[in-house]
């Protein structure tokens, strides 16, 4: 199998597992995602669509979408991981903020229009990554990974 063919199949495999998984925390585990959650879904189905056709097609171009979609869903996971360690502010629909110097109806508005499931706060861990932290780093991991295979076949192939 070529490089333009094992670097989407690994970014293929990986996403589709990170996104299995992120349904089994939803329906099996009752961790309803929030905002960016979905955010980070959308990237990974961007990858699955590209690595895919990327695979069938052995087109390394497409690889290379691929990786830089998988690298999307990397960026998106440490800033969600940001948003909940407090490292920054995240978007506003996301985390209802309240400022000093808000008035007592404003403060109820903002908690009343949250989303039900917070950005910014950690409904699971491990080791002490939460689910986004765990998605950046097992993503940017896929993502390098695939770069390499389809940086060194290149390579190989050019001799």
């Amino acid at each position: 199998m070529t490089g333009a063919r094992q670097a989407p199949l690994l970014l293929f495999a990986v996403s589709g597992s990170l996104l299995l998984g992120a349904l089994g925390f939803q329906y099996l585990g009752g961790l309803p995602p929030c905002e960016m959650c979905f955010w980070q879904r959308y990237a990974h189905l961007a990858v699955l669509a590209l690595s895919g056709l990327a695979f069938v097609l052995g087109n390394r171009a497409l690889g290379w979408l691929a990786v830089l979609a998988m690298l999307a869903a990397a960026g998106l996971g440490l800033f969600h991981a940001g948003v909940e360690q407090k490292w920054w502010q995240g978007v506003t629909a996301c985390t209802a903020p309240v400022a000093s110097g808000m008035s007592t109806a404003d403060m109820m508005d903002a908690f009343l229009n949250a989303p039900l499931t917070r950005c910014d706060q950690i409904p699971w861990s491990l080791f002490g990554l939460s689910m986004a932290g765990w998605n950046a780093l097992i993503s940017a991991g896929a993502a390098l990974c695939a770069a390499a295979v389809l940086i060194f076949t290149a390579k190989r192939k050019a001799r």
